[in-house]
């Protein structure tokens, strides 16, 4: 379809942000069948390269650490399936989809309901400079970074360091954070969430433990986890993450403006983007997050604009990880050494 917009039955104009999310309503609706056919061909290679693990212990265990570094793609992909099931665009009952989120969330070590809150809050205020906090890499202004003291300054730039953010960072966020419901610690409804998904990844460790001792958690478990955690860690910093992002003071800030201009279309290989459920498409998500994350190659084959929209591809996206500050005059994310010269 064209990609230009009449305004008023007169001329032709580029479609602004809100324009996009009337034409990307089309793509909203998931197909069961689709959708059981996704969570089949991505869980049962899943539990098949789990079983294929554990039955390698007996013959090598360098042969179950790789079957382990491969299935954890396919953990990655479950966790897209739970993050679709939290947007309600994997299926159209919101009681199935809540409920195969949470069981998910066992296998991925993330309490859907705390996880599906604080991922709202994270779409409603995505590049707003006065709503940072939650589901968000913590991302300072240069002023801002400037007026610390030099412990904070320290503490800002070890947090920023890929070692953290992508070495320590994961497995702290999925194997320690994730247990508690930070941000949402009032509520009894957040804590079930979190301690019914804790105590079911205990009795799964346990029987683990029995049945096989500690080689399946530290060979299988652990390597799977960490490496999808880490793989997940770095496609949400560098869909968000990028020189010509965009962050406003409230004032300013809109929200579909947000969506589209801060967010990147990270183009990934074939392979890489169907392990990592489209997510690279991250600019359509977040303009329309009800688009199931199989539809969203529709969206980009179909619109050549958003298609080109904030492309990055995989050798750019390495560039991103030395960004950490906001500056609000250039309106570009800088390295610390790009700061220092303003």
């Amino acid at each position: 379809m064209s990609e230009q917009f009449t305004i008023s039955g007169r001329t032709p104009a580029a479609p602004s942000a809100k324009d996009w999310v009337k034409v990307l309503a089309k793509y909203r609706e998931p197909n069961a069948v689709r959708s059981s056919f996704e969570l089949a061909v991505t869980l049962g290679p899943f539990v098949a390269l789990w079983a294929a693990a554990w039955w390698a212990l007996g013959v090598s265990y360098w042969l179950t650490l790789a079957i382990s570094i491969v299935n954890a793609a396919f953990l990655l992909r479950l966790f897209i399936i739970q993050h679709d099931c939290g947007h309600g665009s994997f299926y159209n009952n919101r009681t199935l989809s809540d409920w195969l989120g949470r069981v998910l969330g066992v296998l991925t070590l993330t309490p859907y309901d705390v996880w599906r809150r604080t991922h709202s809050i994270h779409h409603s205020a995505a590049g707003n400079l006065e709503r940072r906090g939650i589901g968000d890499v913590h991302t300072m202004t240069v002023a801002e970074y400037k007026a610390l003291s030099p412990w904070s300054k320290l503490m800002y730039r070890l947090y920023r360091h890929p070692v953290i953010l992508f070495g320590l960072g994961p497995g702290y966020l999925f194997l320690i954070q994730n247990r508690i419901p930070l941000g949402l610690m009032s509520s009894v409804r957040y804590w079930a969430s979190a301690m019914g998904t804790n105590a079911a990844i205990l009795a799964s460790l346990l029987v683990m433990l029995y049945f096989g001792g500690l080689m399946p958690i530290l060979l299988i478990f652990l390597p799977s986890t960490l490496l999808a955690a880490t793989a997940g860690v770095w496609l949400f910093y560098v869909q968000h993450q990028f020189e010509t992002t965009l962050w406003d003071n409230e004032e300013d800030w809109q929200l579909h403006d947000a969506a589209l201009h801060g967010s990147s279309h990270y183009v990934l290989p074939s392979v890489l983007q169907w392990l990592s459920g489209n997510i690279g498409i991250h600019h359509v998500h977040h303009l329309y997050s009800r688009i199931p994350f199989y539809r969203l190659p529709e969206v980009v084959r179909d619109h050549a604009s958003l298609s080109d929209h904030n492309r990055m591809t995989v050798r750019e996206s390495f560039e991103n990880a030395r960004l950490h500050l906001w500056d609000e005059g250039s309106r570009r994310l800088l390295s610390f050494r790009q700061a220092r010269g303003l």
